[in-house]
């Protein structure tokens, strides 16, 4: 089945890669990328970028059931004039989860045709409530936009405040009340760090501020999370191992955020592993088939090859000796509001993961989780433009 996606937005023809990939599992699949102006050929399914100033094909338009439009709120009213009734629209920027389920319906295999007729009219009901619901979901984004915003301000000030305690220029403090002070700053630094990712969430992606690319140590960046974990690991007598081997200055990326995912990576880990635990960080040049994901798929195909197989990317595993995450959880792990309930019963809001992937996604990466021998294990994968490694450890 040819699959044609009609964008110019790069994250969204990721997500067209990644869910197409993910139901590539029984059949075959080819995916080609096009922008609206340089529009030509025929496929099996449509998936349009709406842009109120090019208009859809006449021979695309009409065949409703092999044509998605994603549009954004502010175009919604234009899209309606300009495509026909009974089209699949979906409001952008839109959910991984519903985002799979349009494209697992429309590749599905034609039922009976008596039948037909009675799904596609209910189906299209359903699509009318799922834009509407869409919409008021935006509008509670929206919200929470302004309020988390509210929420930066004082948290800044007591990360001020804090410092300065700690840095002692308004008197000494003894040892207790240095370490009571310095598990404050870690705590707020901790509040600061989920209130800028539920910032990052709630911000639309077409209008979100990007990673501040430079070049920078992911060695610093692990020392951080670790010095800010440690807490955590001390209060479970948790063994932490790292080992990493580091690329210098050729590799590009935003050392807060990468720093905000280690940390929640490894708080996680914290959680779910058992007292007296181990936890174990890797690091290492690695060769990632951007178009494959982290294995490779070899139901789908893209009409274009890469020619070589020297590391590309940066590749973190952070592996905990923990109970197996459960097979039908491992897909959605990643999905905002999921949360998983450790042994203690102490579970988050289910925002961490969704933040650390959508940081790795800013960053043109990957990120995953698996199951393996020793432990479930998380992984992500950063773009790296050169290669020169040199052999460093971090004691844990």
């Amino acid at each position: 089945m040819d699959v044609k996606v009609v964008s110019k937005d790069e994250e969204l023809i990721q997500l067209c890669r990644d869910v197409l990939a993910e139901l590539a599992l029984d059949q075959s699949f080819s995916i080609t990328i096009s922008s609206a102006e340089t529009f030509e050929g025929e496929a099996d399914l449509y998936i349009w970028d709406f842009d109120s100033s090019v208009s859809l094909p006449s021979r695309i338009d009409s065949t409703s059931s092999s044509l998605i439009v994603l549009v954004h709120s502010r175009d919604l009213p234009a899209a309606k004039a300009a495509i026909a009734a009974e089209t699949t629209v979906v409001l952008k920027p839109v959910t991984r989860a519903t985002f799979s389920a349009l494209l697992s319906f429309a590749l599905s295999n034609p039922p009976i045709t008596s039948l037909r007729a009675d799904r596609d009219v209910l189906f299209q009901r359903l699509l009318q409530a799922n834009l509407k619901l869409q919409q008021y979901d935006q509008n509670r984004t929206d919200f929470l936009a302004m309020v988390v915003h509210d929420f930066r301000a004082p948290l800044t000030a007591l990360t001020g405040y804090s410092g300065l305690l700690l840095g002692e220029p308004l008197g000494l403090l003894n040892e207790g009340q240095k370490e009571v002070v310095q598990r404050m700053h870690l705590s707020i630094r901790r509040l600061s760090r989920l209130a800028d990712g539920l910032l990052q969430l709630s911000v639309p992606p077409h209008v979100r501020r990007g990673p501040d690319r430079q070049r920078a140590d992911i060695t610093k960046c692990l020392q951080e999370a670790l010095d800010e974990i440690r807490p955590l690991g001390d209060e479970k007598k948790l063994e932490i191992q790292s080992d990493l081997v580091a690329c210098g200055d050729h590799l590009y990326f935003d050392p807060g955020q990468i720093t905000q995912v280690l940390v929640n990576v490894l708080e996680n880990s914290c959680k779910f592993v058992p007292r007296r635990g181990l936890i174990e960080i890797r690091g290492y040049p690695w060769f990632w088939e951007r178009r494959r994901g982290p294995a490779v798929v070899s139901t789908l195909m893209e009409r274009r090859s890469s020619g070589t197989l020297q590391p590309n990317s940066y590749r973190i595993d952070i592996r905990n000796s923990g109970g197996p995450i459960a097979e039908e959880n491992l897909r959605f792990i990643f999905d905002e509001y999921v949360s998983l309930s450790a042994a203690n019963g102490r579970s988050g809001c289910g925002l961490g993961l969704t933040i650390c992937r959508g940081i790795i996604d800013q960053h043109r990466g990957r990120m995953w989780a698996d199951n393996t021998p020793d432990g479930p294990m998380f992984s992500f994968v950063l773009p790296m433009p050169e290669a020169g490694f040199l052999k460093v450890n971090l004691a844990g």
